[in-house]
């Protein structure tokens, strides 16, 4: 069972593990792994542990995050029990020298560069001989809402803290003080994720549209960030919930994605072929009954047997919506990394993505695709981001658009046949990313797409937001037209009348932003609907546009920093990040930051 372990590594960790000394090991081991090659020799410890059990494995976790003061000690301890078995787990099946222990380092520490693409062809059937361009009539729309990450907090407490020492406040927790500095509005705060009546307020309004709006799209996340104490009951419970929500709120269809929060622990979706006692599938076991009600029967079986995925006919309409489960590829989905053995598609959703797109294209119909986590976002893992690349290329024409959520922010991405040389001509798909309601990233906000009649084309994407800093915010949330992309954006391209916002378009923008500053830093506050604004200068720039053109995560220009790549309590003047970005406390962020700060005391 231990035969790739050195026996006297063996005999030395017990006696360390005797005398209390390991938690100092590893510390100082995190302090010294400056490169890649210090993150991989820092698993051998770790694998030897993992060999003694996962209580052994858990322990160390939550004394080296406690010991580091990174995060409260009930954060450490919840945090530590969740993850520490996962983390055991992969220890003992992957070899920690190989490409599957890089890609483990890369989501635990930081600074180790994934592994080149692993080259392989997705099956996909011929394309069909003959026009397939469709050219919308400019003439007839209708709207569909996007909303997304909506992060409901069922523990809020109006008149708790909300200025408290955890990633998210407004809530009672066993530590809380007596005294309360800035206690929590009934709608929200910055600090803190959604009450109830926050998200109720928001689907009123959309219900309230004057528009004629046919059905919403929810790209995922319903569970709030206390990813140290969310439980199954928990999730389970939160799920059903804002199920009964939508469809008491809303009188038009929702069709909905599972998020990475949506599980428990936070990020947790095994593999089919992972060998385990702890699988996901009572997510899907539970989601599939409660969206019967707008996915339909057939559509909840392939949720239930489909990992969460389905694809459903948008009512009175010729569109296929396409919503897949994108978590099999995140890589903060702990559970990929137990297999030194290639999977290219994981539980099946790169063909189910295909299958269905088939489908569609001998049907004549369009698709729309919809998911939770961007395919170009740096915590994509690169290979499945490829992958799934090379099923857009083949099915663009097919393809009318794309909509995720996760980043927390108003975004876009451009898919290229030919990334090397991005143009107008090449540009073959968009991804657009839904803002979220949850006020932590930034003001509450949702989007109203127009789509053309005949093609399902975007003609016109209008973000609504109310601002939390309106003194009517507490009292009644409004919720306004915040910008329309074809009014504001369109005069920066030369869009005609009767256009649509297509791929050619946003890569129009890319131009645009490029060339005007005054245009770009417009769209730099948009991100966060004006609600927590990052200073973006000439560097930050060009990631920023770099990124908008980068649908592939391998062609993005992000570069992750220990510390910075996960959400972090908004107090912490060391080492914070943009907190609109989709996590929570985990033993990755801990990891890095102890890095990060280690980096910061040597750098000269």
């Amino acid at each position: 069972m231990y035969k790739h372990l050195f026996p006297a590594a063996l005999v030395l960790l017990f006696v360390r593990l005797a005398g209390g000394t390991i938690v100092d090991d590893v510390l100082d081991a995190l302090q010294k792994a400056v490169d890649c090659t210090s993150r991989h020799a820092l698993l051998h410890p770790l694998q030897a542990l993992a060999h003694l059990g996962n209580d052994a494995f858990v322990d160390l976790l939550s004394t080296i995050c406690i010991q580091s003061g990174e995060e409260d000690p009930d954060v450490c301890t919840g945090i530590s029990s969740a993850v520490g078995p996962i983390i055991a787990h992969d220890m003992r099946q992957i070899s920690p020298d190989g490409r599957t222990a890089t890609r483990l380092c890369d989501a635990l520490f930081g600074l180790c560069d994934p592994p080149p693409v692993m080259e392989f062809q997705v099956p996909l059937p011929p394309a069909p001989h003959g026009p397939t361009k469709r050219f919308p009539s400019g003439k007839k729309v209708f709207q569909v809402a996007h909303i997304s990450d909506v992060h409901i907090d069922h523990e809020y407490t109006v008149g708790a803290e909300a200025d408290c020492s955890k990633n998210i406040c407004c809530r009672v927790f066993d530590d809380s003080l007596p005294q309360v500095s800035e206690p929590a509005g009934p709608n929200g705060n910055s600090k803190c994720d959604s009450p109830v009546g926050l998200a109720d307020s928001m689907l009123e309004a959309i219900n309230d549209l004057k528009d004629d709006v046919k059905f919403a799209i929810f790209t995922g996340d319903v569970v709030e960030g206390a990813t140290w104490l969310v439980d199954r009951p928990e999730v389970t419970n939160d799920l059903h919930e804002f199920n009964t929500q939508l469809a008491s709120k809303l009188s038009i269809p929702v069709f909905p994605a599972i998020g990475n929060h949506d599980s428990a622990p936070v990020n947790s979706f095994p593999r089919s072929t992972t060998n385990t006692t702890i699988d996901s599938q009572w997510v899907f076991d539970t989601q599939g009954p409660d969206w019967a009600q707008w996915v339909h029967p057939e559509g909840a079986q392939q949720v239930i047997h489909a990992s969460g995925s389905y694809s459903v006919i948008a009512p009175g309409s010729h569109l296929k919506v396409i919503s897949i489960n994108t978590q099999y590829w995140y890589k903060q989905n702990l559970w990929i990394y137990d297999s030194d053995t290639p999977q290219p598609d994981p539980n099946g959703i790169l063909k189910f993505l295909t299958d269905k797109l088939a489908s569609a294209e001998r049907a004549g119909q369009r698709a729309w695709i919809i998911g939770h986590i961007p395919i170009g976002k740096e915590d994509i893992v690169e290979d499945q981001s490829n992958y799934y690349d090379q099923i857009v290329q083949r099915f663009h024409a097919a393809i009318a658009g794309q909509f995720f959520g996760h980043s927390h922010k108003d975004q876009f991405e451009i898919a290229y046949s030919d990334y090397n040389h991005p143009s107008a001509l090449n540009a073959v798909s968009v991804a657009l990313i839904g803002p979220a309601l949850t006020p932590t990233s930034g003001n509450p906000a949702f989007k109203l797409y127009d789509v053309d009649l005949d093609t399902y084309e975007i003609m016109d994407v209008r973000v609504y937001f109310t601002n939390i800093s309106d003194p009517s915010f507490q009292s009644k949330p409004q919720w306004d037209l915040y910008y329309s992309a074809r009014d504001s954006y369109g005069p920066l391209v030369n869009l005609q009348p009767g256009q649509p916002l297509n791929p050619a378009f946003w890569h129009g923008l890319t131009e645009a932003f490029r060339a005007n500053e005054t245009a770009f830093q417009l769209f730099n506050t948009r991100i966060s609907r004006g609600g927590a604004v990052s200073p973006c200068d000439a560097s930050c720039k060009n990631v920023t546009i770099c990124d908008m053109s980068a649908f592939r995560s391998e062609n993005n220009c992000d570069s992750p920093t220990p510390g910075l790549n996960l959400r972090r309590r908004a107090n912490d003047d060391a080492n914070t990040r943009d907190v609109s970005e989709c996590g929570g406390p985990s033993i990755s962020s801990i990891f890095s930051r102890i890095v990060a700060k280690q980096l910061k005391t040597t750098a000269p």
